[in-house]
């Protein structure tokens, strides 16, 4: 009964629609945000980025890069380290292999979502 109720819930496009198709709802919402896909995207072009390096090139404020990276280190996308240069405290950044395959993973389905809407 529940999947029929769950079928019904269906718009009849929806229905008609393979299974395996991309859609918008299946997009990585962690990643999908613009500064956290900007902090992982310089991440993948970089080894690691500081704190600072990363605030210069998003063009962000300490208390917006500072939680948008927390969340992102929260879910194992990146590695924070953090260190002193001379008495300077130093943090830095650095995209892990799970971060690495989801940038890839959400990469791979926003092309499939153009190619969709291509056809």
């Amino acid at each position: 009964m529940a999947a029929k109720n769950a079928l019904l819930a269906k718009s009849p496009r929806q229905r008609t629609a393979p299974e395996a198709a991309p859609t918008a709802a299946n997009l990585d919402r962690l990643i999908h945000e613009r500064m956290r896909l900007g902090i992982v995207s310089a991440l993948a072009a970089n080894t690691s980025l500081t704190f600072n390096d990363l605030k210069k090139l998003l063009r962000t404020t300490d208390g917006n890069l500072s939680v948008h990276a927390r969340k992102l280190e929260e879910a194992g996308y990146v590695a924070c380290t953090k260190s002193f240069e001379g008495r300077m405290p130093k943090t830095e950044y650095a995209l892990t292999d799970t971060g690495r395959k989801a940038l890839e993973k959400y990469l791979n389905h926003m092309e499939a979502l153009i190619q969709a809407m291509k056809k």
